[in-house]
């Protein structure tokens, strides 16, 4: 399996030129992004990065408390939406696109076909999410309302197969406090009865403030209250129904689903769906957003997924080493609990649950993550993914709306990204408003990803640990691995100390220079020209190489990259 490598945006937001967005601001104070923003040159400046792929986050017509009565798109009721703007994950038409992302309402769907167009033009391959787990409250398809969920639903049933919901005995009862502020506008009530089951597994009609209040869990055959009995023969209705969704996106050229909460649906469904899918469309991909480490091999084995989110492992890790004071040594375990799945793994620092590197809430400094950056790119086989705005430092600074401040990139607010519009720079994508350390930033990871997307050793190259052999070294801030083919290695040395530079000669086995000198029984003197970072180059026999080791010098918070040739 070779590199994939994901840029993930959020539409509603990158080419949104607004530079003063209000608080809790509408779509005409604030602005939003739209579909035509990923311009031909905008998508080549993604793909000359080294991205392979571009993850279109909230491109499904989601729950928003404005809608567009003027083209038969009603308002959504406030109290069971998660800010004006509405959350990409409380979907109420999976076969239709988001009508604020267009230029043209009425063309929105052939808006997203040239978006496919140029996607693919670009030379980058098309993610879209898929949220399997839960619908908005409203959910109603106008492009195909025979496909609705819950249609034919007995709500008298607790629980049946037969059902696209889950039901409790009485009446919804939202927390105090739910749903978004609308100013000046009386907010209308809303109804339920007998309450759906919340997404988040709420089986009570009371769910709390902290809850996913304002979706609704989909059925896939599992009686959470009866012992979990599972009921699967024969499928139930929801399995086809959400299996047509793939079908229909994956017919429209959507080359990969990242899949959203994928553990919280029974790996069984996944089994047959994903099985269904790949038999008319065999290259498309899944990515499994997934936080438990013991299911994981199911998933892949059984389930079908070619990516899981490497979050509970590699991400959590490296941000206890940049913030915790961890020592650089635990990465060891993270590679050897994946047991021989790394090839599987999706790795990242950033995405849009999670804080931005640069707030004060994770390490207040872009470059205190640069040696994480390049061990999520490199270390062992897998995919790699950066967040749009991770690479100019955004720090998501402030307080938007429905979202506080809290380090966070709003998927619920109509606002922006401020350092991110400094690149985009109005779709000149030029970089051009950006200030000197900014574009630094952005130098490094367009380094950093044009070197794992081009070299053999990082794109389908195999890992080799070398800290079991250099237990001298400062192992609490330094950490060193080979990637190689057959004929040649990378050599990774990363320095995870905020203040001081480190020095010290690396060790590399005998066992390792085999592996990658296949083709060259006698080896005499070994070069190793520095592909990345600020070290130079060195000579040094075998010998040398695997006895006393090559001297490494680098400064704080960095990183460098050789390649080792014979």
């Amino acid at each position: 399996m070779s590199l994939i490598s994901i840029y993930q945006v959020l539409v509603r937001l990158f080419g949104n030129n607004v530079t003063s967005p209000v608080f809790n601001g509408s779509r005409e104070e604030n602005g939003v992004g739209k579909m035509s923003a990923f311009t031909p040159h905008v998508l080549r400046q993604i793909r000359e990065m080294g991205f392979t792929h571009i993850w279109y986050t909230g491109l499904i017509e989601h729950a928003r408390c404005q809608g567009n009565p003027e083209y038969g798109i009603p308002d959504g009721n406030p109290r069971i939406i998660k800010g004006k703007a509405g959350s990409p994950y409380a979907i109420c038409d999976y076969y239709d696109i988001d009508p604020d992302l267009a230029d043209s309402i009425p063309a929105r769907q052939a808006e997203f076909d040239d978006l496919v167009r140029r996607t693919h033009a670009a030379g980058l391959k098309m993610v879209i999410d898929f949220v399997p787990n839960h619908v908005a409250r409203q959910y109603h398809s106008d492009v195909r309302p025979e496909a609705d969920f819950g249609r034919n639903d007995h709500p008298e049933w607790h629980f049946s197969p037969l059902n696209d919901f889950y039901y409790t005995a009485e009446p919804l009862h939202l927390p105090e406090g739910s749903g978004t502020k609308i100013d000046g506008a009386q907010v209308p009530d809303y109804e339920e009865n007998p309450a759906k089951v919340t997404g988040n597994d709420q089986f009570s009609a009371w769910p709390s403030v902290n809850d996913w209040y304002e979706t609704v869990k989909l059925n896939y055959g599992v009686d959470y209250q009866n012992n979990r009995n599972c009921q699967f023969e024969p499928h139930p209705v929801v399995w086809q129904k959400m299996t047509d969704i793939l079908c229909y996106w994956a017919a429209r050229g959507v080359d990969a689903f990242r899949c959203d909460m994928a553990e919280m649906v029974p790996v069984e469904f996944w089994q047959y769906a994903i099985a269904e899918v790949k038999k008319k469309y065999p290259d498309i991909q899944f990515i499994a957003e997934i936080y438990g480490p013991a299911a994981y091999k199911d998933y892949i084995y059984r389930g079908g997924f070619d990516y899981l989110y490497d979050k509970v492992g590699l991400y959590d890790t490296l941000r206890g080493i940049i913030c915790n004071g961890e020592p650089a040594s635990n990465l060891t375990r993270c590679w050897q609990n994946l047991d021989g799945i790394d090839s599987h793994m999706l790795r990242f620092l950033e995405n849009h649950d999670e804080q931005r590197i640069a707030s004060r809430f994770f390490a207040g400094n872009p470059r205190k993550a640069i040696p994480a950056m390049i061990v999520a790119a490199t270390l062992n086989q897998g995919a790699v993914m950066v967040y749009f705005g991770q690479e100019v430092g955004e720090p998501a600074d402030g307080a938007t709306g429905f979202s506080g401040d809290d380090g966070r990139t709003t998927i619920f607010d109509y606002s922006n990204v401020p350092e991110f519009q400094k690149w985009y720079n109005g779709g000149k994508a030029d970089g051009a408003l950006l200030a000197d350390e900014e574009s630094g930033l952005r130098d490094f990871y367009y380094s950093l990803m044009k070197i794992v997307s081009s070299e053999p050793c990082f794109t389908s190259g195999r890992f080799y640990d070398l800290m079991w052999v250099n237990g001298g070294i400062d192992t609490s801030k330094v950490y060193a691995y080979l990637r190689h083919t057959d004929n040649e290695a990378m050599l990774v040395v990363v320095n995870f100390d905020h203040d001081n530079g480190k020095e010290f000669r690396l060790r590399v086995p005998d066992d390792a220079v085999s592996a990658f000198c296949k083709s060259n029984a006698q080896v005499g003197k070994l070069t190793l020209t520095t592909v990345f970072g600020n070290a130079p180059d060195a000579k040094i026999s075998l010998e040398q190489l695997t006895t006393s080791g090559v001297e490494i010098k680098l400064q704080a918070q960095s990183g460098v990259i050789y390649k080792v040739r014979i």
